[in-house]
């Protein structure tokens, strides 16, 4: 018995990638940690700072804040910081996000040596973003 299945998998080509040389395709439903949605009408993210994505969190890894300007209608974003040292990827966060304004990343190797890499600053990723 074994030795049939040894054989069988003899002759099959190698599957086995040597990773990081070689790195495996991104699934399209991966999901990393969370990234804010450019608007490309306004120029700038979608989020309204209403909230419901860090009262959705169970894990309380996101704190946002925001200000409303001299003249304008609604707030603007000026923090969204993400611990993703206690992020559990749920997705309750996106899922209640009335505009869309969150989506996953395709970030999956993540490698660090201190906590405070894991703390990331969204607005500064969007903006430092292509």
């Amino acid at each position: 018995m074994g030795m049939g299945i040894t054989l069988r998998y003899f002759f099959k080509p190698v599957v086995t990638k040597s990773y990081p040389r070689e790195v495996l395709p991104i699934t399209p439903r991966y999901r990393g940690h969370i990234d804010l949605v450019y608007d490309p009408e306004t120029g700038t993210d979608r989020c309204i700072v209403c909230g419901s994505c860090q009262k959705a969190c169970p894990s309380g890894c996101i704190e946002l804040a925001g200000e409303k300007l001299d003249g304008a209608k609604k707030k603007t974003l000026t923090s969204y910081k993400l611990n993703f040292t206690k992020c559990s990827l749920c997705g309750m966060c996106v899922e209640s996000c009335p505009t869309d304004a969150l989506t996953f990343s395709h970030d999956y190797n993540l490698a660090g040596f201190d906590e405070a890499e894991y703390h990331f600053d969204l607005v500064r990723r969007l903006k430092e973003r292509p």
